[in-house]
């Protein structure tokens, strides 16, 4: 080589072996190169024992889908590039036409905008049951239900469901059981091992995670996970997602990666101001019911104690209030205004809290029992001092008062 041109593009230095530190490397490719004509033959992406291109995979994003798979319960991981996209990737793989999915009435929105448009138009039927009944879940299978999405705890309102009990019925009658594991993240349960020490195991058999929220930790990543433990399902999968070239950013795997060793400790924070917030949400009396898997009086708490236990960083960092119908929405628009320190945005799982008021009634096929009537406004709980954040939604309580009804 006589070009420099050449000889920076080719050139000969290779860095020694050995470096060690905190983070594993970033490793970023569209192509791979092989060795030989015989080893780009022979080598085989599916089961990651070696590169063919980097939409399959580097060791970056191997490294983060074993760490999911271990955080989870489960064996195998596929990274998508958002929890929305977790969601979509399950259904392409396991639902054609004729097919049909039960869905929670309490399941993610976005997640029953798909069944109701796209899957729809593919002629994918569907039904939503009463998460709070497994006796509804149960009869409402038939010989067309191939999957069933679960979610623990519910979207927004944040009921517990009986989820061992319902992934029972599914085990029986021989239909998939998915889980949108975002508000769990591996750490107030293990969905794949629901009865630890049962013979054979009770556990969910697709997990669905939005990495957004607590694996990110910063409120700036996008992605999602798919995980499974059974190999041949994991592979229907991953045929899909390559169909489809599904892929993710390294530099946005990295920052996951840099956030995983602390997200136990985050969610544990969270959950810790979130409960707290919660407790002395109960006292006030503009607030009519007070939504959080912890406590006694909300929805579905004795299945999450069940579950969960009742210890401290196994009931995240989100609690739900239903304000008292005689507030107009443009004076529950007036308390969220008001808040300084709970931005007005979407999402959870970030140091800043957040806050959104819900139209409920808009979101489920009827305003459900276990709920009293009113406006309903989430709070997701960041890591800022809880006493501080008490304060804030205490002189937002005033502004309910200065708005004309």
């Amino acid at each position: 080589m006589t070009h420099p041109t050449t000889g920076l593009i080719h050139h000969p230095y290779v860095p020694p072996e050995g470096f060690a530190a905190p983070q594993p490397g970033v490793f970023k490719a569209s192509t791979v190169f092989f060795p030989s004509v015989a080893a780009m033959r022979s080598f085989e992406w599916k089961d990651k024992s070696a590169y063919t291109y980097g939409l399959h995979g580097t060791p970056t994003s191997y490294a983060l889908e074993e760490r999911l798979a271990t955080l989870e319960g489960g064996a195998q991981c596929l990274l998508v590039p958002s929890g929305l996209a977790a969601l979509g990737l399950v259904a392409l793989s396991l639902l054609k036409s004729g097919d049909e999915v039960l869905v929670p009435d309490n399941a993610y929105g976005p997640n029953k905008s798909l069944v109701e448009g796209e899957l729809m138009g593919w002629g994918i039927t569907h039904q939503y049951y009463n998460p709070m009944d497994p006796e509804d879940l149960e009869a409402q299978i038939s010989s067309r239900t191939k999957l069933v999405w679960l979610e623990a705890a519910g979207s927004v309102s944040l009921e517990f469901p009986n989820l061992v009990e319902m992934v029972r019925i599914c085990q029986r009658r021989k239909v998939l059981t998915a889980l949108d594991n975002t508000w769990g993240a591996g750490l107030a349960f293990n969905a794949f091992d629901l009865v630890p020490g049962a013979s054979p195991a009770l556990g969910v058999d697709v997990s669905a995670h939005a990495l957004t929220k607590y694996p990110s930790g910063g409120g700036d990543v996008l992605m999602g996970s798919v995980v499974t433990r059974d190999a041949a399902l994991h592979l229907k999968l991953k045929l899909t997602h390559m169909r489809f070239g599904i892929g993710v950013g390294m530099n946005d795997v990295e920052q996951i990666l840099r956030s995983l060793p602390s997200m136990a400790l985050r969610y544990r924070a969270h959950d810790t101001s979130a409960r707290a917030l919660a407790t002395w949400a109960q006292t006030q009396p503009e607030f009519v019911q007070v939504l959080h898997p912890a406590l006694p009086e909300s929805p579905g708490h004795v299945h999450w104690k069940a579950l969960c236990g009742d210890a401290e960083g196994r009931a995240a960092g989100l609690f739900s209030v239903i304000l008292d119908k005689r507030f107009s929405q443009a004076q529950v628009d007036a308390f969220c205004d008001a808040l300084k320190l709970f931005h007005i945005g979407y999402s959870w799982g970030g140091p800043i809290s957040l806050v959104v008021p819900y139209e409920l009634e808009t979101m489920r096929t009827g305003w459900p029992a276990h709920l009293l009537p009113g406006t309903l406004v989430r709070f997701s709980v960041g890591l800022e001092d809880v006493a501080d954040l008490n304060a804030d939604i205490a002189q937002a309580i005033e502004a309910l008062y200065a708005t004309a009804p």
